[in-house]
Formats: structure tokens, sequence, C-alpha cells
């Protein structure tokens, strides 16, 4: 799993954003968590992923490129539209990919 290095944040999760990050990477729970991914096909432009979804033990998390975490799902909805708004505004396209890459780096 590899994490944007300017990783965009709900409100609700804002202050408390390094503790819910090592949770994540450490395998403990998370109920109310969603992480914002890139997209897992060509077709969609981000992926909303329940953290608990993580714990499974085959869940396929080292391609995962973690580009935000909120709270709870509304909040993740919102946060996956502003990254999208903030790429259109300032692209005229939809490469999430593209932008985000170039935007700051990935790290783990």
């Amino acid at each position: 799993m590899k994490w944007h290095e300017d990783l965009y944040a709900g409100k609700s999760i804002r202050r408390r954003l390094w503790k819910v990050k090592w949770k994540i990477v450490h395998n403990a729970g998370q109920i109310r968590v969603y992480v914002i991914t890139f997209s897992s096909n060509e077709k969609n432009l981000l992926d909303i992923i329940p953290s608990r979804e993580l714990l499974q033990k085959h869940y396929p998390k080292k391609d995962l490129y973690v580009i935000g975490l909120a709270g709870n799902y509304k909040e993740a909805v919102e946060l996956a539209a502003y990254i999208v708004s903030e790429v259109y505004q300032a692209t005229g396209g939809f490469d999430v990919r593209s932008y985000i890459r170039q935007k700051g780096k990935l790290n783990t």
C-alpha cells in the first residue's frame, strides 16, 4: 500500500489523521473510516473502500494508492467529489491519476 504525500482528509478525521493512518497500516480495526484510492479499473476515477475490508487476509492491498481518508461514507463521497472537481478545475479533464502524481509524490 502506498500513501499520497499530501493526503486528502475529511473534516471529521483531520485531527487524528496520523493515528488513523497508522492503524490502517498495522491492520488495527477502523470501523467507520473510508479510504479513497485510485480506481481499480480504467473506467472509474476513484474507489471508496471501507477500511474494514482492508482487514481481510487476502485483500489486494499491495497495489493500492491511498489519496484520501474520510470519517464516514457521506464524507468520503464529498471528498472524492472535491478531488475530482479540483482535477477538473486545474486541468479541464478528469485524469485524476496523472494530476495526483504530478501534484505530489507517492510514498510508502
